[in-house]
C-alpha cells in the first residue's frame, strides 16, 4: 500500500471518527480503510486506534503520529499551490547563458524592464563566449549567435546582428587602407575561435545586391572570446570583422575606423534556444515573449522556423556576439 495514502486515510478516519464515515464519498469500502490503519500500525509496530463497538480514540503513539500526518499533509499541500502557482504566473529562477558582448550591449539594458514586469523571477545570466549545453548545465535558455542546425533544441529568432570590418588609425597607417573586401588577403585579419577552428572565410553582400564576395582571410592571432580581439585590434594588430553593438564605442571615439562602409553590413541571425517543452513554465514563456517585445523578432521569413519551431543543434557552429 502507498504510504501516503494511508496516512491519508488515517486523518480522514480521526476526523470522521469511524472506518464507515471515512470511507464515505472516498471510493472505498470500510474494509479498505481498516486494511490501511491496520498496514500502519504493522508498519510502526504500534497501535494507532483504541476501538471499540460504539467508539474510537487515538492511542498515545496514534496522537504523536497524526500530529505529525497533518504536518506532512500540510507541506504537500503548500508545494503543490506553490507549483500550480509557479505555473499560473512567472516566478522562480531563470538561468539564461548570453555571450559576453550581446548580454552586456543588449540583454542586461532590457532586463531592467522585464524584472520590473515580474518581480516574483530572479534572473541568473551567465555572460561567456563558450558554448554551453542547456540540459548538462541547468539553463532555461541561450542566446546564439550564428547559422544554427538542426537538433533537438526550439529557436526563437530575435533582430539580426550586423558585423563589420574595421581596423585601427595605427594600423592602416602602417599597413595601408583596404579598399575592397578583397584587398583583405594581404592583411593580418584577426579571427573569433571557434571549436571548430578559427574563422578565416568572411563573406560580404556586393553594394549592387547580385550575391557576396567570399574572401578567405590569413592572419596570425585567433582568440576565442569576442572581447579580447576587440582589444587586439584597438591595439593595432590587425583587421576584426565583428558585431557592431561591439565595436561602436571605439568607433564613435576613433579608436577604430570601419572599412568597406558602402558595402551593406552582413548581419548574422541571432535566436534564443531553449529545451523542448510542452509545458513551458511562464517564467521562460514570459521571457522569451519579453524579448521578442522588446528587441523585435528579427527578419526571418515566415516559416516553422521564424515562427520558432524549428529545432536547432545542441552543438551548433555558433558565433558569440
Amino acid at each position: 500500500m502507498d504510504r501516503f495514502s494511508s496516512m491519508e486515510i488515517f486523518v480522514r478516519v480521526v476526523e470522521r471518527g469511524s472506518f464507515t464515515a471515512a470511507a464515505e464519498g472516498s471510493g472505498m469500502t470500510p474494509t479498505m480503510v481498516g486494511n490501511h490503519i491496520r498496514e500502519l500500525e504493522r508498519r510502526l509496530k504500534g497501535r494507532l486506534l483504541n476501538r471499540t463497538t460504539r467508539r474510537q480514540s487515538l492511542t498515545e503513539l496514534g496522537k504523536r503520529y497524526h500530529e505529525r500526518c497533518l504536518e506532512i499533509l500540510a507541506l504537500v499541500d503548500s508545494a503543490e499551490l506553490d507549483a500550480r502557482e509557479m505555473q499560473n504566473s512567472p516566478r522562480g529562477r531563470l538561468r539564461v547563458s548570453c555571450p559576453v558582448i550581446y548580454g552586456t550591449r543588449v540583454l542586461v539594458p532590457a532586463l531592467a524592464g522585464y524584472l520590473d514586469r515580474y518581480p516574483e523571477v530572479q534572473i541568473e545570466l551567465s555572460l561567456n563566449d563558450r558554448f554551453v549545453d542547456l540540459a548538462e548545465e541547468g539553463f532555461d535558455a541561450a542566446i546564439r549567435a550564428g547559422v544554427l542546425p538542426d537538433s533537438g533544441l526550439i529557436a526563437r529568432p530575435l533582430p539580426r546582428s550586423p558585423r563589420i570590418v574595421c581596423a585601427s588609425p595605427a594600423y592602416l597607417a602602417r599597413h595601408g587602407h583596404p579598399q575592397v573586401p578583397a584587398d583583405l588577403a594581404q592583411h593580418n585579419c584577426l579571427a573569433f575561435m571557434f571549436a571548430a577552428g578559427p574563422e578565416r572565410e568572411w563573406h560580404f553582400p556586393r553594394p549592387d545586391g547580385s550575391g557576396a564576395e567570399h574572401i578567405s582571410v590569413r592572419g596570425r592571432l585567433d582568440v576565442n572570446g569576442g572581447l579580447a580581439l576587440r582589444e587586439a585590434a584597438v591595439a593595432g594588430l590587425g583587421v576584426i570583422f565583428q558585431p557592431q553593438v561591439m565595436l561602436q564605442e571605439d568607433l564613435d571615439a576613433g579608436r577604430l575606423v570601419r572599412l568597406f562602409p558602402d558595402w551593406p553590413a552582413p548581419t548574422w541571425p541571432v535566436h534564443v534556444v531553449h529545451l523542448p517543452d510542452t509545458h513551458m513554465p511562464p517564467k521562460l514563456v514570459s521571457f522569451i515573449a519579453f524579448l521578442q517585445e522588446t528587441l523585435g523578432h528579427g527578419s526571418e521569413p515566415q516559416s516553422r522556423f521564424a515562427r520558432g519551431e524549428r529545432p536547432v543543434s545542441n552543438r551548433q557552429h555558433a558565433k558569440s556576439s
